[in-house]
């Protein structure tokens, strides 16, 4: 199947399908569309959004009947392959011979990737380790000091999770500005991205296309929207997290890309964030991680997930009161009672 007709047959289901890679479309075609048409003939529609109780319940029975029936003896070797290398040639063997991907999305009607991570998340025992102390923080300290940026290492080293202990590093190794972004800061950050994507541009290229003075201006629309290095940017910056830097180069890309466009009119802007507190309140999403912002594209409109995610950090920081201190429902508890009645009024 070529590319445009698999898009126009996921489109069926996945209606922000043009914002897809073309090797996520290639990965959908094999793991998701046969299960959606075969839910589809069932008259039952494809999920987003938060988990519930009984799909939780189905990625269990899921996961505990592959180990029965491939012989492994746990669910983190089944999900968590790399920690256990001199184990990894075998389990991938019984994996594709038992379809592992068939078998972990089984009942239940939601993109395999999707389903993948939350069980992930659900039997991780690394996700649930608590504080850290300050004997830990030491720890991640030393360990930066030795592999740099090298996550997996450290975290295999700390018994914590990727993510984890990248995010605490950025939280404890400088003082950090949660303000509005200084003219100096914005400069910084778009060097950090630009010298790294110059350098990814230079591998893929031949010496003699870099020696124009103009290269930069063949820098395509897809390489700038790629996931770049944040620790590393968020570095050169000095005075953000990853995640701030993040944020903020989406909201630079997107007005520059929809310069001239009438998205960024106040109506818009308004009704956008209006559409935005509605849809995450309705998600009774308990962790940020959870929320599906390529699903709330089609629900907001023709905006990129980026700019959602940027908007959503502006109401955050502009207008919930000491939001660092609250949890991720809290903040959309808040937004829902004060900050919706108010955008609609003023629409």
């Amino acid at each position: 199947m070529d590319l445009d007709t698999a898009r126009q047959e996921l489109k069926e289901f996945i209606p922000h399908v043009e914002n897809l890679s073309d090797s996520s479309i290639k990965k959908m075609v094999g793991r998701d569309l046969p299960r959606f048409k075969e839910f589809k003939k069932q008259g039952i529609a494809v999920k987003f959004g938060r988990f519930t109780q009984k799909e939780n319940n189905q990625i269990r029975k899921n996961v505990e009947e592959f180990l029965s029936i491939s012989g492994l003896d746990s669910a983190e070797k089944l999900l968590f392959t790399s920690r256990y290398p001199e184990d990894k040639e075998t389990i991938n063997r019984l994996k594709a011979e038992h379809e592992f991907c068939a078998k972990i999305s089984e009942g239940i009607p939601r993109p395999w990737r999707l389903i993948y991570y939350r069980a992930r998340k659900m039997f991780d025992s690394n996700n649930y380790k608590g504080r850290y102390t300050n004997e830990e923080k030491e720890q991640l300290k030393k360990y930066q000091a030795m592999h740099g940026n090298d996550w997996k290492k450290i975290s295999e080293l700390m018994s914590r999770s990727n993510l984890s202990v990248a995010m605490k590093f950025s939280e404890i190794k400088s003082a950090v500005n949660y303000g509005p972004w200084t003219k100096e800061e914005i400069q910084k950050l778009k060097h950090a991205v630009k010298e790294v994507i110059r350098k990814r541009v230079e591998r893929r290229s031949s010496p003699s296309s870099l020696e124009r003075p103009d290269w930069e201006l063949w820098v395509d629309r897809e390489t700038l929207c790629q996931q770049l290095p944040w620790t590393e940017i968020e570095t050169k910056v000095g005075s953000r997290f990853w995640r701030q830097c993040k944020q903020k180069w989406n909201t630079i890309l997107v007005k520059k890309m929809s310069k001239g466009q009438q998205l960024d009119t106040w109506i818009k802007r308004c009704k956008n964030r209006i559409t935005l507190i509605k849809r995450l309140y309705e998600m009774k999403v308990e962790d940020a991680n959870e929320v599906n912002w390529e699903e709330l594209c089609d629900a907001v409109g023709d905006v990129p997930s980026a700019y959602l995610q940027a908007q959503f950090y502006k109401l955050k920081v502009s207008f919930v009161p000491f939001w660092q201190n609250k949890t991720f429902s809290e903040i959309i508890d808040f937004l829902f009672q004060y900050k919706l009645p108010e955008l609609e009024e003023k629409l």
